[in-house]
């Protein structure tokens, strides 16, 4: 197959001893670099909560992102709809296009209570991997991807910390809304063929009209592969979320596919866990800090600020820490730039993507910029 695009997902992580200035400050020196590199576009992330985390608006960062950057597409990966209203939505990415148009994807996500318990309701692994299966060593190159038994998040579910965040994020009594209807309404509202239930039209200034290219990002072969693939609509597949079940989500969406006014075919971009440097000793080194960041999402505590080596090598670290990030850590793609886009390319055969999406996330934002440097050299040779 030929060579695919690749993007960027920031999460503008913050690092132990920083602060969120330096990690959104990162953040835009990123976005220049990947421009420069040649990446096609620059998403931001949501998380809420998150003490390791500064990208709380994509929006917000997304306009600052699009501000320092000339030609680079800027958008959201993704906007969580679980407590946004689709006129907002449309409203927030009208006024960045009123100044970048035609350079912004909105990528809409799904989250929320409901989301997190279709994923505790799958089928935890029946085993444990081993403690040390830390870093992804990568198969011969025709053994395929890897695609892991899925976790079991039961225990995330019950989280106290998590419940309070649905529940400063959400008005009180407030009900997740229908996910198909609120991209139904985006697109309408972007369009300006919106029309409420008793009849009446409502035009978005600024928001209408706009030259946005929307997206929807999806875990699994649920509601949200569905509702790409019949509205036609460009699909995300977050491999780095949620390896084991990155096959359903591409089926799904394929199989749902209609064409539509922005698509004559499906069109997918998987995400991938990245972290490149000169050799796959120096790379695991940069990644180490990984395992624990996963581990503090899946507990429920929130991502806490990505660890320096150091503090890795003093913490403790049990069978059960392994078994909770184990399919995130062995599906990470660390190593040399030929080892890592060896193993890009794999996923690439294995999804059929038609573009790949890199999160790289390192203590030291000049390994991280290294990182993206060095696998882009390597992807376009």
């Amino acid at each position: 197959m030929p060579e695919v695009a690749l993007s960027v997902l920031d999460l503008a992580p913050i690092s132990e001893g920083a602060t969120a200035a330096t990690a959104v400050r990162n953040t835009i020196d990123l976005a220049r670099h990947a421009e420069r590199l040649g990446y096609k576009r620059y998403w931001l992330a949501e998380h809420h909560l998150a003490p390791g985390v500064a990208g709380s608006s994509p929006p917000v960062l997304g306009a600052l992102v699009a501000s320092a950057t000339e030609r680079i597409r800027v958008g959201s990966a993704g906007v969580q709809l679980a407590h946004r209203t689709p006129l907002s939505v449309v409203e927030e990415f009208g006024l960045i296009d009123a100044l970048h148009p035609g350079r912004l994807d909105l990528g809409l996500g799904r989250s929320g209570k409901q989301l997190l318990r279709e994923r505790a309701d799958r089928p935890p692994a029946p085993a444990a991997p081993p403690p040390d299966a830390g870093v992804l060593i990568p198969p011969p190159p025709d053994a395929g991807v890897l695609i892991p038994p899925p976790p079991d998040l039961r225990g995330l579910t019950r989280s106290p910390r998590l419940a309070l965040t649905f529940g400063l994020l959400q008005q009180p009594g407030a009900e997740t809304p229908d996910y198909g209807e609120q991209v139904a309404d985006i697109l309408a509202l972007l369009e300006g063929t919106y029309r409420s239930p008793e009849g009446l039209d409502a035009h978005a200034v600024p928001g209408e009209g706009a030259d946005v290219e929307v997206w929807i990002l999806g875990s699994s072969g649920g509601a949200s592969a569905r509702t790409a693939g019949e509205r036609g609509l460009r699909f995300v597949a977050n491999y780095h979320v949620s390896p084991s079940t990155v096959l359903d989500a591409v089926g799904a969406y394929r199989a749902a596919f209609t064409p539509s006014k922005y698509l004559a075919r499906p069109h997918v971009a998987v995400s991938a866990d990245v972290v490149v440097a000169e050799t796959d000793a120096k790379a695991a080194e940069l990644a180490a800090g990984y395992g624990p960041w996963v581990r503090s999402i899946r507990t429920g505590q929130g991502a806490i600020p990505f660890p320096a080596t150091e503090t890795v090598a003093a913490q403790a670290w049990t069978d059960e820490d392994a078994a909770i990030v184990a399919d995130r850590v062995r599906t990470q793609f660390t190593g040399s730039p030929k080892t890592v886009a060896e193993g890009l390319r794999r996923l690439r055969d294995a999804t059929g993507a038609d573009e790949l999406v890199i999160t790289t996330i390192t203590h030291e934002h000049a390994d991280r910029v290294r990182s993206y440097e060095l696998l882009a050299g390597e992807w376009g040779r």
